[in-house]
């Protein structure tokens, strides 16, 4: 990751090969821009006035000054008065794609102009250092086309220096546990598998994080069988890993302090078992263990920044493997809870791995809210697309607060109904409940009211369906192609905003 700097106004960064300056919408130079324009022969303004260059958000214009540094680039915001952390993550990628290819590994970014607060100028850093993000483990590297050399250096100047430094101390943790969980869903199938993963999370002692990890043996005797039936078709074994993290566990003085709990599916490949998928676009399924990947990457964040709040983190991680010993639409299984199943679609697999870990995070940890990140449904893509998840809860309060948190971050959330007239559409003629319903519709809410029955009563509860917002095939405002790891940066400022002692 990027090194990032803040430094006060009116710091001359040297040596940088590139300054960038903000320029708003109607060419409207910021402070900073004024006084390097005023000191330069007004060479900013006249570059301007000779193009069409408008100060839209992202525009750029390069101009060379045959000195240090040797590049300026105009960098449009357009409209300052409604500058927000939105306008400054789309901002921020087409500059570093002017940048890149020039080999620039060093720039400043001045945002000493009175609009960019301190939270805007945090955005920017924290911009720049998620784009410049890669996973090219398995690339082979060409001798002929060697790459631009990466960013190494930014320096952010800014009136609020001080705190900003302070501030991106322990937040640079978080961009850490991004890249934790961007690396863990772009990992191929043949390499992260349940044990492997198991194995990735156990890193996470180093940081302080108590790791147990819980193998088949270990789950039959718990009587998970909801999650061991989705496992039994594949050749790897499955596993449940929890990770416990007590800066905010109980003492002398705060005796009673519950845990909030993360859960996360873990489903390391997804064929759909009998249900096969279709071929077109099955590659994907790697990413099914997106909401596991969130919550190891937010544990890791949580653990590196300190946070002293009491937090679990638990992922169930299996395959969804088809053979002569998998699950079979029609079969029945008893959960953890002693729910009975019937598996009607052995595709709607994801939610019997999160009934056994629900239960099991309640019964284990009596938290004061719990959490739970799964890739569920495609229909949650078919209703909100790529921009938001979609998240369902039994409580108020929880759910402000996860608004809220996605408002701050730009990892937007957006609420969908629960109701006794969807649960009843799960009622099975020969089991308690069954896994999908006889009808196309309200597919993503069927599944929420599904794990709702295996929360307990009085338990604040939140689901989020993070479908249409864990991988992309084209970059996004903050992400390249493929993984986001989008969660992790909400649910860390949930934590810090309502749950640090």
């Amino acid at each position: 990751m990027i090194k990032c700097q803040f430094a006060p106004p009116p710091h001359k960064p040297s040596p940088v090969a590139c300054l960038v300056l903000p320029v708003f919408k109607g060419k409207t130079l910021s402070q900073g821009a004024q006084q390097w324009d005023a000191d330069n022969n007004k060479a900013l303004s006249t570059a301007i006035a000779a193009t069409r260059f408008s100060g839209r958000t992202g525009e750029c214009l390069i101009t060379s000054t045959g000195s240090q540094p040797h590049f300026v680039f105009a960098l449009g915001f357009d409209d300052k008065a409604h500058l927000s952390i939105e306008s400054i993550h789309d901002a921020m990628k087409p500059l570093l794609a002017r940048i890149t290819p020039l080999g620039l590994t060093r720039i400043a970014i001045d945002l000493s102009d009175a609009a960019f607060s301190e939270e805007l100028a945090l955005a920017c850093a924290e911009a720049m250092a998620l784009l410049t993000y890669r996973f090219d483990t398995y690339k082979g590297k060409k001798a002929d086309e060697p790459p631009p050399p990466p960013m190494q250096d930014v320096c952010f100047i800014t009136p609020h220096a001080d705190t900003a430094t302070r501030f991106w101390q322990k937040h640079s943790g978080v961009m850490d546990g991004v890249f934790v969980t961007r690396n863990l869903v772009n990992e191929p199938p043949n390499q992260l598998y349940p044990k492997s993963f198991s194995e990735r999370i156990k890193q996470l002692e180093k940081l302080g994080v108590e790791v147990t990890l819980h193998d088949q043996n270990a789950l039959k005797k718990m009587g998970m069988h909801a999650m061991l039936g989705v496992a039994q078709g594949s050749a790897y074994p499955p596993y449940m890993a929890v990770m416990h993290w007590k800066g905010g566990a109980p003492t002398s003085s705060k005796p009673s302090t519950k845990p909030i709990a993360f859960i996360g599916k873990g489903v390391t490949f997804d064929t759909g078992g009998v249900s096969l998928k279709p071929a077109g676009g099955m590659w994907e399924m790697k990413s099914d263990m997106g909401g596991a990947g969130v919550v190891t990457g937010l544990m890791h964040a949580l653990a590196a920044r300190k946070t002293p709040a009491h937090v679990v983190g638990i992922v169930g991680l299996v395959e969804n493997a088809i053979s002569g010993t998998a699950q079979r639409p029609s079969d029945i299984v008893v959960a953890k809870s002693g729910t009975s199943i019937e598996v009607l679609n052995t595709d709607a697999e994801g939610r019997l791995v999160l009934a056994d870990v629900l239960w099991y995070a309640q019964e284990t940890y009596k938290p004061q809210c719990i959490i739970d990140l799964a890739t569920l449904t495609g229909a949650m893509v078919i209703a909100l697309g790529h921009e938001y998840a979609g998240f369902f809860s039994n409580n108020d309060a929880l759910a402000n607060q996860l608004y809220q948190s996605g408002q701050n971050t730009n990892e937007k959330v957006w609420r969908l109904p629960l109701h006794k007239a969807y649960d009843k559409m799960l009622d099975s003629k020969f089991a308690d409940v069954q896994n999908i319903t006889n009808q196309r519709s309200a597919g993503s809410i069927t599944a929420a009211q599904f794990l709702q029955r295996f929360i307990k009563k009085d338990v604040p509860w939140a689901h989020l369906d993070i479908a249409g917002v864990t991988y992309h095939e084209k970059p996004l405002a903050l992400t390249p192609y493929g993984a986001t790891g989008f969660g992790v940066r909400l649910l860390d400022r949930l934590v810090r905003d309502h749950y640090e002692s």
